[in-house]
């Protein structure tokens, strides 16, 4: 049973793609770093129990082709690891591609997280995502305690390059899925910061999901 995360309803203005992927360009030739950025309209959020469910939120191809590729490093990085140590959690990281729909593949196993490949590695600059299951029908998942951090927590994301980079927690905030924060979530930063997602709140039997999102949001500190 897995559910799709629709796309929250038209509100209040917000930047264009195009509006937004400038802002992008702009940010990142003033930190002269090399970085992959990609910027989302829809969001990606892990919806229902990883047994029958899956991480959903349909993905234009056009915008997850819309990366800055003249600062692309020679050999391709990639994230490898994840540790949380206050939640005890030490996981290794699977990419993370889009399905013929458009949706973000889940993580086969519920107890390995895994990272969007299109998007910005974590330590670059931009938002990087990790999502998770919070559970499966035999226990507990990976990010089953993610919703326990708190401000100033530290993670850590190892890279293929050799690199750990440290994050501290800026915020861990719940929302309910047609609710998701689009914007806040894969909308251009000025320096490298991470995503954590899972499912929360209450579960839907009926459905076979959960109402709500988990999101962690953090900020490179070394």
């Amino acid at each position: 049973m897995s559910g799709r995360h629709r796309r929250p309803p038209r509100g209040p203005y917000r930047p264009s793609i195009s509006a937004m992927w400038t802002m992008t360009l702009v940010l990142t030739a003033l930190a002269t770093l090399s970085a992959s950025v990609v910027t989302l309209s829809r969001p990606v959020v892990v919806s229902g129990r990883a047994a029958t469910g899956s991480i959903a939120g349909s993905v234009d191809a056009q915008d997850a082709g819309q990366r800055h590729t003249a600062a692309q490093p020679a050999v391709a990085v990639s994230a490898v690891r994840l540790h949380i140590e206050k939640l005890g959690v030490s996981t290794g990281l699977v990419a993370l591609g889009l399905d013929q729909s458009g949706a973000l593949q889940p993580p086969d196993s519920p107890a390995v997280a895994g990272w969007f490949s299109d998007g910005p590695v974590p330590g670059d600059i931009g938002p990087a995502v990790v999502a998770g299951h919070v559970d499966s029908t035999a226990g507990p998942g990976v990010f089953f305690l993610l919703k326990t951090l708190q401000l100033g927590d530290r993670i850590e994301v190892e890279r293929s390059d050799g690199r750990t980079v440290v994050f501290a927690v800026t915020s861990v905030r719940m929302f309910g899925k047609d609710q998701f924060p689009t914007d806040e979530v894969y909308g251009p930063t000025p320096v490298p910061e991470l995503r954590l997602i899972t499912c929360g709140g209450p579960f839907d039997r009926v459905g076979g999901r959960y109402l709500d999102n988990v999101i962690v949001h953090a900020v490179a500190v070394s």
